[in-house]
């Protein structure tokens, strides 16, 4: 330390002048090294909020039965739920169902019901909807008939024997969906008969 004052002490004006700016430059250089280098807090948090968000995931509900049932693929359906009224039925485990790998999802029935919601962050999404004519009673097209409404998609006249082509036989009708309030709302309105469904699927995404 001694030497370092003994130096400047015999050194220059000029000299120490030029050492000052050196000095000065050195110490402006590394803050804004290290402010260009240290990472924004809030863009970091909303990289980090996006990376945790999960995906929605597809919702499966067997219409019908208080159990869940897991079909050929290994999806794990839902027990009834989201109806607003209605009856259900569960018909024999040997029932044969045509048009499909998983004949026990129609075999469990809701019907005589008027609405269905359930609870989705708003986004697109694609709703498939379970059919088959099970009920004895109805012997051939045009004695069931009904409408139903998902959001703002309407059938109207909704046949499930007509569009099956047949009792016993799977028929799955899907609809593309945009969910705006924070739900998925279904509506179905009698005609001829009650309105019946064997299963609800809602997948993320159109």
């Amino acid at each position: 330390m001694k030497t370092h004052m003994r130096v400047l002490q015999y050194a220059s004006p000029s000299l120490i002048a030029a050492l000052t700016v050196v000095a000065v430059i050195g110490c402006r250089s590394a803050k804004e090294e290290s402010r260009n280098t240290a990472p924004a807090p809030a863009a970091t948090a909303a990289a980090s909020a996006t990376q945790s968000k999960p995906a929605p995931a597809v919702i499966r509900i067997r219409a019908g039965d208080t159990a869940t049932f897991t079909d050929a693929k290994g999806n794990v359906w839902l027990a009834d739920q989201g109806f607003a009224d209605g009856n259900t039925i569960l018909r024999a485990g040997d029932l044969k169902i045509e048009n499909t790998e998983d004949p026990g999802l129609y075999r469990a029935e809701r019907y005589s019901m008027t609405a269905f919601s359930y609870p989705l962050p708003n986004g697109k999404y694609t709703v498939k909807l379970h059919f088959s004519e099970c009920f004895e009673g109805i012997t051939g097209p045009g004695q069931r008939v009904f409408s139903f409404k998902v959001q703002d998609h309407e059938f109207k006249d909704f046949d499930v024997w007509v569009k099956a082509g047949g009792p016993l036989r799977a028929y799955i009708e899907t609809v593309p969906v945009e969910i705006t309030t924070g739900k998925l709302d279904i509506t179905f309105t009698p005609k001829i008969e009650n309105p019946q469904i064997n299963g609800i699927e809602i997948i993320p995404g159109a």
